[in-house]
């Protein structure tokens, strides 16, 4: 039996399931012995504030053993990661006990303090707090996206290259800093003052253009590369940015020296950025771009010059199809995956089935996407296109809600209580049966 946990602890005893704790404080009743099926309340378990050990308080009328000392009724013990507890006042017909204590990512984000002057972390061009920060490089300067893409625009409209506003370096590439982002957001949270007014904000992501990684159309590169005589040469191009619209015309559209780029995220090509278009660029969940429905459009099939993926890289929710699950569901917990397969046959479905009836569900508005790990959760619906690592995401959500939506019939109300429970809380504690 296991307390708290984001990861499955096989046990010695397979007839029994962890007991998990989401929350400060929970109090454990399990069997007590291998002979009896009855559940008794016989211990309390606290989360302490250093998040490396906790309390454990006896709530039984026997006296409990923790790593070999005696704990009577009412009195307390702390406990640490690999204590072991046995609900008893000897080792004979008791279970034994292993307490752990594991750290998510979200722990170690808490326990992790940067500090840093608001003032380095300020936008050069509108003089606040970055807000939707991107870094352009080489120089690695910071500002925020509407700024950078405003400036963007009239650099592109006036000379052949985009100088940095803060160093005037050329700027080469630009792209989104989320570990930045978080910083200002957290920042602003702290010290209102600092916070815009929401027509500020809300005009400059109007400005904002800078959606996932571009390459600046007039950066070029110089590379070195071996000649017969094993010498290196500086060899450059013209254009370090291939694609089928560099070289000549399609569809009537031809990239020129100001013309910025998107990387594909699944097969590497370039493609010239293009707003405005009715073709999709980017998935709505993640904001990468994918060149297959762009180059499909076009009609433009893969060369050995230019790679093109396939149109199926991005496409709507409702044209994906689903046969197991996908290994991140339930935190990537497999005893919770086999629990959801069990409940989908017990029902006669399939997954398909399942994740087919929430996405009707998501598209009427009757699902709470707060909590959804997806960008622009609140857009989506049937027909947003994504890729196929945010369907992925988007089916770990649904099955969420799936579970959390099961009553507790006869015959699963032992085995599905209880053990759907949203992960709010960022230190696990466990304690796991051993022989």
């Amino acid at each position: 039996m296991s307390l708290l946990g984001f990861n499955f602890i096989v046990q010695s005893d397979s007839r029994y399931l962890n007991v998990e704790i989401r929350s400060d404080e929970g109090e454990i009743c399990s069997e007590i012995s291998a002979t009896s099926s009855d559940k008794h309340s016989w211990c309390k378990i606290s989360r302490n504030s250093d998040l490396c050990s906790a309390t454990m308080e006896n709530k039984s009328s026997n006296t409990i053993l923790v790593d070999g000392a005696e704990v009577g009724n009412g009195d307390t013990a702390v406990i640490k990661d690999g204590s072991e507890i046995i609900p008893g006042p000897d080792r004979e017909g008791f279970f034994s006990y292993k307490f752990q204590i594991m750290s998510s990512p979200e722990t170690s984000q808490t326990l992790l303090k940067i500090c840093v002057d608001v003032d380095h972390a300020k936008c050069s061009i509108c003089l606040n707090i970055w807000h939707d920060v991107v870094t352009v490089a080489p120089c690695l300067h910071n500002f925020c996206n509407g700024c950078f893409s405003e400036w963007l625009r009239r650099s592109q409209e006036k000379r052949s290259t985009v100088l940095c506003p803060q160093c005037r370096a050329v700027v080469q590439f630009v792209g989104k800093n989320h570990f930045l982002r978080t910083i200002a957001e957290d920042m602003v949270r702290a010290d209102s003052s600092l916070r815009r007014s929401h027509d500020e904000v809300a005009l400059l992501d109007t400005y904002a253009s800078v959606r996932s990684n571009l390459v600046i159309g007039s950066a070029k590169k110089s590379r070195k590369r071996a000649n017969t005589s094993t010498t290196m040469v500086d060899q450059s191009d013209g254009s370090d940015h291939h694609c089928p619209q560099c070289v000549t015309a399609v569809g009537g559209f031809r990239c020129n020296n100001n013309t910025d780029h998107l990387q594909c995220q699944a097969c590497g090509g370039m493609m010239p950025s293009r707003n405005g278009l009715s073709v999709p660029q980017y998935c709505l969940g993640c904001d990468r771009p994918f060149c297959g429905p762009y180059w499909n459009a076009l009609g433009v099939t893969r060369s050995s010059s230019y790679p093109v993926c396939s149109r199926d890289t991005l496409k709507p929710i409702s044209e994906y199809t689903i046969s197991a699950i996908p290994l991140l569901v339930h935190e990537k917990n497999p005893h919770e995956q086999k629990i959801t397969e069990s409940c989908i046959r017990q029902m006669g479905r399939t997954l398909q089935d399942v994740i087919s009836e929430w996405i009707v569900k998501l598209n009427n508005k009757e699902i709470d996407t707060t909590r959804m790990t997806l960008n622009h959760a609140d857009m989506m619906t049937a027909g947003t296109l994504v890729c196929s690592d945010c369907y992925q995401k988007l089916v770990s959500f649904l099955l969420y809600w799936f579970r959390i939506s099961i009553p507790n019939h006869k015959h699963q109300q032992e085995k599905i209580a209880g053990m759907v429970m949203h992960v709010e809380h960022s230190t696990v504690m466990k304690i796991m049966l051993v022989n």
